[in-house]
């Protein structure tokens, strides 16, 4: 199957890009893509259930209606929860004047509250946002290849979701088992949700203490946010699957069954800005809830704390973001001595995040090759389970199943 650039390449130039990544004919999520198996290997238990990675269909539609009907808030009462939430799980007590913090760490259990109160109605009980925090900064960390998978951090959620389903008000997905519910919502607003909230969060605030922005008034936090997430686009690289042959003209197609990669940093760099995707086909169902969220909790810590960083912030931010965090009013002691520690320690765990990004991605690209939890998937729809209830795998193994 031939893997394509979407653009900006030397096929599909930038002019072209938004074009390609609409084509009704380029919405194939999952099957047939190699690339599917690492990312359902990343986002399990129930990968086959992410809306993100549903194939066209009755399901999907099923599924993503009823994550529109949960993310559907009145723009005021949505600020107001996020607020709410930041006051649930404030920044950590310390009597110290400045603190060193990980900017994504201090956004995790915010947006761990959040999404538990926009899913269940009501605040998180004791010790469910630790499992939901736990849950989200495992899948962003070995995402990020720095670390590995803890299934039994991922599979707490999943029994708490299930032990809570009940409690939901909003209509689940009626096609999906209980187990499946539980997966959906676990994927679709435990992670994906908490950790792309957090990691802009953690992004808009860097860039305010990168560049000396202090307390700022609403309509500047929204440029902050919307100047954020064109510099540093949550999404790295998209693929879809084409179904049939798209037509560039001048004798240029793009056959059928081929995996298209759509660039969003280098769009970005070359005057794009779609940081939630393309219309139509498939942006992020939270394209309108997530920037104005996002604002009213960058807007209160902005409102509170001033932040500064020498350390350095790239799009992937696998440091997650290291800064001195200081309350209004209060002098900054050792801040020049703490920023130049800061810096230091920073360049030094490049080193050795470096280390751990070729081990540890090799580690997590083999195994997600030898158990081939997408292919598989797709495979017993298409060999179902015979009379003695026997599945017949036709494609080689690449390892023992697990």
């Amino acid at each position: 199957m031939p893997v394509l650039r979407g653009g900006p390449g030397d096929l599909v130039d930038v002019s072209r890009f938004l074009e390609v990544y609409g084509h009704p004919a380029a919405r194939g999520r999952s099957r047939g893509a190699a690339l599917s198996d690492l990312f359902w290997y990343w986002l399990s238990p129930g990968a086959d259930v992410h809306q993100e990675h549903l194939e066209p269909g009755p399901r999907h539609a099923e599924v993503a209606a009823c994550t529109r009907r949960v993310l559907t808030l009145p723009s005021r009462r949505a600020a107001s929860m996020a607020v709410e939430s930041l006051r649930a799980a404030p920044p950590p007590a310390d009597r110290r004047l400045v603190r060193l913090v990980r900017l994504r760490d201090l956004a995790i259990p915010v947006w761990a509250e959040f999404y538990h109160r926009l899913v269940f109605g009501e605040p998180c009980p004791p010790g469910v946002r630790e499992l939901i925090v736990a849950h989200a900064d495992d899948v962003v960390t070995s995402l990020k290849c720095c670390g590995l998978r803890h299934m039994d951090r991922r599979l707490r959620l999943t029994a708490y979701l299930e032990s809570s389903l009940d409690r939901v008000p909003h209509l689940l997905p009626a096609s999906l088992s209980r187990r499946e519910q539980a997966y959906y919502l676990q994927g679709t607003f435990f992670n994906t949700a908490v950790v792309q909230s957090s990691e802009a969060t953690a992004h808009a605030l860097m860039v305010a203490a990168t560049e000396g922005r202090g307390l700022v008034d609403g309509p500047a936090v929204g440029e902050l946010v919307e100047e954020t997430l064109r510099r540093f686009p949550l999404f790295g690289v998209a693929h879809r699957v084409t179904y049939e042959d798209i037509g560039l003209g001048q004798d240029s197609v793009i056959p059928a069954g081929s995996v298209l990669c759509f660039n969003y940093p280098e769009f970005h760099a070359k005057g794009g800005n779609i940081p939630f995707g393309v219309p139509t086909n498939r942006p992020c169902p939270a394209w309108h809830l997530a920037p104005l969220t996002i604002q009213a909790v960058v807007a209160e810590l902005l409102g509170a704390y001033t932040f500064t960083t020498w350390a350095a912030h790239t799009r992937s931010l696998p440091n997650r973001g290291p800064c001195l965090m200081t309350p209004h009013g209060q002098a900054a002691r050792l801040r020049l001595p703490l920023l130049a520690y800061l810096r230091v320690r920073d360049r030094w765990e490049e080193v050795t995040r470096s280390i751990a990004h070729l081990v540890l991605g090799t580690y997590m690209v083999w195994d997600a090759r030898r158990l081939r939890h997408c292919e598989r998937h797709f495979l017993l729809d298409e060999n179902p389970l015979d009379e003695k209830g026997n599945h017949h795998d036709p494609a080689p193994r690449r390892g023992p199943r697990r």
